[in-house]
């Protein structure tokens, strides 16, 4: 079982940078990809951003592309998300998630364990 925790939101104004955290315990995440969803209220999960834990390759919406940077320590099964020039529509909670296809699949579906979410607010 792969516990997942998240933390690092907060409130935010336009242009601004947050990073958030996300802890793994219970097993280490060898042979699994860990990916970032947003949520915003009344829409379903949206594809952020993922990074396969073995071999460190990762994946970006096209939304977060050269805003966001997803990279893993793997010493501390911690994996984090470095979001800069935050836009309103960044609003949302964020959640980590864990699969085992090993690659940063964009499908929520394919994600067996989930957080439980950090809420990131931008505003002017």
């Amino acid at each position: 079982q792969v516990r997942l925790e998240e933390s690092g939101g907060q409130s935010v104004r336009i242009g601004g940078s947050l990073r958030l955290s996300c802890v793994a315990s219970g097993r280490s995440m060898r042979g699994y990809a860990i990916g970032w969803f947003l949520q915003a209220p009344g829409k379903e999960h949206e594809f952020v951003a993922a990074i396969s834990w073995n071999s460190g390759e990762t994946y970006y919406s096209d939304s977060v592309k050269g805003r966001f940077t997803i990279s893993r320590n793997i010493a501390d099964n911690t994996m984090y998300l470095q979001m800069n020039n935050l836009k309103p529509e960044d609003t949302a909670v964020y959640y980590c998630a864990a699969t085992g296809a090993n690659y940063g699949t964009p499908y929520s579906y394919e994600y067996d364990f989930w957080g439980q979410g950090t809420q990131v607010t931008v505003s002017p």
